[in-house]
């Protein structure tokens, strides 16, 4: 047991330095820790006296980077509500349907002309149309542009995209997990999927008052017990049903958004999302044998082409329908390109399902090329509108103002 405590101890130092280095460069987490995953997990080179492997008990790390995704999907459910969307606006309706049909059908044709089975082919389009929430809200932050006119439009597509992922996963995980292989089979799957998804947006709109009556505990403590207590049952039931874990975190995540007591568990949760949200990257890392990178570095490489072309297109679009200036709406394309947390739940539903092992190296290589790409291009908007201005004559240049020499 000492041992076992030891290891786990270990790789929380690992996380943690981790951590603290992609603070000091500024920079996302999630490379650094998928990164440092590989580096000292089972896969981990060894040669001579030399051998990094000392990270065994991952399953442990794995059952802590499960919680994770818990955790990242309840806190994504408590942001939204079903008023929201209803509350969002044409242009972000608008904007949010045209990335998500640009990316996912981008994804579709991506995956058949690679020559997927239809399943692989399924999540790799869906892993390529979600976007980073945590990768664009931080890089909004850093950046100083939350008040930039098209940021609304940015956060309201990031809004659309993960109800897009809602949906995704949900019916995925019906035909995935179900094991359905009739086409009546897998429409019986999905139907209970959304069936499922459906009750709970009934419970939020219509059962908020009850809720808010049972969980008025003055505790903090009682109050976290009872929300965590809560969050596992409907995770591990939603299982029962043949719907992804992280689904039922969501719903339950969508159902207490609509309660007063929303802020309350918002503020509570935030430290552990952060924790085992930090836990699963570096657990997925582990998972990834660095042999068979090589395997998938081409897929990988074409994948984020085709994210940075059809996200710039899907910002461009959107942007203009929406009356914002060409800068702007290139400003868009670039700040939503960066992939991370969702594009690996998004993979590892497929995983667990036991398709083509190929996706959890071309996950890793695309994550980590968009979460690095990603945040340095929207840096770079203003140079890349520039140069792209030149090409495209979106805008002339202003004529010079005429001298008017006064008379003498």
């Amino acid at each position: 047991m000492d041992h076992l405590v030891f290891e786990v101890g270990t790789a929380l130092v690992l996380v943690a330095i981790g951590s603290i280095i992609a603070n000091k460069l500024k920079f996302s987490i999630i490379p650094f820790l998928i990164i440092l995953g590989m580096l000292v997990g089972p896969h981990a080179p060894h040669f001579g006296i030399i051998d990094l492997r000392f990270i065994e008990s991952n399953d442990i790390i794995q059952f802590l980077g499960r919680i994770g995704v818990l955790f990242l999907l309840f806190y994504l459910g408590l942001e939204f509500s079903v008023g929201k969307l209803a509350k969002s606006g044409k242009n972000i309706v608008v904007g949010g349907s045209i990335y998500v049909a640009i990316n996912f059908i981008l994804g579709l044709a991506y995956g058949f002309i690679a020559g997927m089975p239809w399943m692989e082919t399924l999540i790799i389009a869906g892993l390529l149309s979600v976007s980073s929430s945590a990768i664009v809200a931080k890089v909004l932050v850093d950046l100083k542009r939350t008040a930039n006119p098209e940021t609304e439009l940015i956060l309201g597509i990031i809004l659309f995209d993960d109800i897009f992922l809602a949906l995704f996963l949900t019916t995925m995980s019906g035909v995935l997990l179900a094991g359905s292989t009739s086409a009546l089979g897998i429409i019986t799957s999905v139907l209970i999927s959304v069936g499922y998804m459906l009750l709970f947006f009934i419970i939020a709109r219509k059962g908020a008052p009850l809720l808010n009556k049972w969980l008025n505990i003055k505790s903090d403590e009682i109050f976290i017990i009872v929300i965590f207590a809560i969050l596992f049952f409907v995770a591990g039931f939603s299982e029962t049903l043949h719907v992804a874990e992280a689904i039922g975190a969501l719903l339950l995540g969508l159902v207490f958004s609509e309660t007063e007591h929303r802020d309350r568990i918002e503020h509570l949760v935030v430290p552990f999302r952060d924790f085992f949200g930090a836990v699963f990257f570096f657990s997925f890392g582990l998972s990834i044998d660095p042999s068979t990178l090589a395997d998938a570095i081409w897929l990988a490489l074409g994948a984020a082409f085709v994210t940075i072309i059809g996200n710039f297109v899907a910002g461009m679009i959107s942007g203009r329908k929406a009356g914002l200036s060409h800068k702007a709406s290139t400003s868009i394309g670039l700040t939503i390109m960066a992939r991370g947390e969702f594009s690996i739940i998004v993979a590892n539903l497929g995983i667990t399902a036991g398709l083509n092992s190929i996706l959890t190296p071309f996950t890793a290589l695309y994550v980590l090329i968009l979460a690095i790409i990603g945040p340095v291009m929207t840096k770079e908007s203003k140079t890349i509108y520039k140069y792209l201005n030149k090409v495209f004559k979106w805008t002339k240049e202003k004529e010079k103002k005429k001298i008017e020499v006064p008379e003498g």
